[in-house]
């Protein structure tokens, strides 16, 4: 078990909600608009980032609520035998800080991903391979993260000196030599970790694919494409080389910011963003079944599964069901109705959720 002891207050139409007695497999009943996402995206901060739906902080808080919020948990790591109590919120003098505690002490939110794995799959990824690029890479640096906790702060340093760099090259002042050179070290430093890590996932998550029966989730193949070198020196130098066309453009047009996932459905050779909504709908959640067996470890993992279950066949339901009880995360599912997951009532925990508050069955 991973998440348990759960407390949500004053987040989004939940004023204060508990889940106790959490299972391997936990169900979020409810009409439409109750508040089950609501839930999902509370777990969701309990990782570095901006939540499953990416919203501003001040958006979170409750309406009618003190403007700020709190979501807790305990979670039990594999290795370890006391529970560890996280928690973050936003105090309602500063909406926009949020803060980050675990076992009661001052964190930053990189430190939540020592002890927690948290993954998501939501409708709105649905259009990922019709979406933009930059979609796909924040879809892959998530999953990196799920594995390497220490990517966030790669990323963050990367994006800081890319910032800073593309300040330099669209000053009206021609930028001095010396802080491009500065800038442009620790972009090949940062970038080349940074592209080193989603390079070795993609690798990891093909060979995982290839490895997947494709009865009843349709086999993508996956690549990354980069936009010029990788490697540290050969990073460094061609962003000194291409200073004048970053200069006309006034950005940064060369490395790892600029990286494309492509996805292509094997039994076919079609690229992702051709084939069919079910098709599309079908390997995303292959690509994230594959990746369940290769996260966490040695942390606590959960995978958040928003109305996952309603457009599949009786068939892929059932697949699905078996390939999460074989990937070993705790999850987190929701439904307007609970008959599409009759398979697995017996081992969940159930919850209705009505209005913002939630109750047992």
């Amino acid at each position: 078990m991973a998440l348990d002891r759960i407390s949500i207050q004053d987040f989004r139409n939940h004023a204060a909600t508990t889940l106790d007695e959490t299972a391997r497999f936990n169900l979020l009943v409810g009409a439409n608009g109750a508040g089950k996402t609501n839930v999902l995206e509370a777990l969701s901060l309990l990782a570095p980032g901006r939540g499953l739906r990416r919203a501003k902080l001040p958006e979170m808080a409750r309406a009618g609520g003190t403007g700020g919020f709190a979501i807790g948990a305990e979670v039990q790591p594999l290795d370890a035998a006391e529970p560890v109590r996280l928690g973050t919120s936003v105090e309602p003098a500063r909406p926009t800080r949020r803060r980050v505690r675990i076992n009661g002490a001052e964190a930053s939110a990189l430190g939540l991903s020592e002890w927690l794995s948290v993954r998501w799959l939501t409708p709105a990824m649905d259009g990922l391979f019709t979406d933009s690029a930059g979609a796909r890479r924040r879809f892959v640096d998530r999953m990196v993260l799920a594995n390497v906790p220490q990517h966030a702060t790669i990323a963050n340093r990367y994006e800081g000196a890319l910032r800073d760099r593309n300040r330099l090259l669209a000053d009206e002042v021609a930028p001095d030599p010396r802080w491009l050179d500065a800038l442009e070290a620790q972009l090949a430093e940062h970038g080349a970790a940074l592209a080193a890590n989603r390079r070795q996932l993609i690798e990891q998550l093909d060979t995982a694919l290839l490895a997947q029966d494709d009865t009843h989730f349709p086999r993508p193949r996956l690549a990354l494409e980069p936009v010029g070198p990788e490697e540290r020196e050969a990073l460094a130098r061609a962003l000194r080389d291409n200073r004048g066309a970053d200069r006309r453009a006034g950005r940064t047009l060369i490395g790892p910011h600029r990286a494309e996932l492509a996805v292509t459905l094997a039994s076919k050779g079609v690229p992702a963003a051709l084939s069919s909504t079910g098709e599309q709908k079908a390997m995303l959640i292959a690509i994230v079944l594959a990746h369940g067996g290769l996260a966490a470890q040695g942390r606590a993992g959960v995978l958040l599964l928003d109305e996952v279950a309603a457009h599949l066949d009786p068939d892929r339901r059932a697949a699905l069901f078996e390939r999460l009880e074989a990937n070993g995360e705790q999850v987190w599912m929701t439904g307007t109705e609970r008959l599409p997951f009759d398979a697995i009532l017996l081992q969940a925990a159930v919850w209705d959720v009505s209005g913002g508050t939630l109750r047992r069955i």
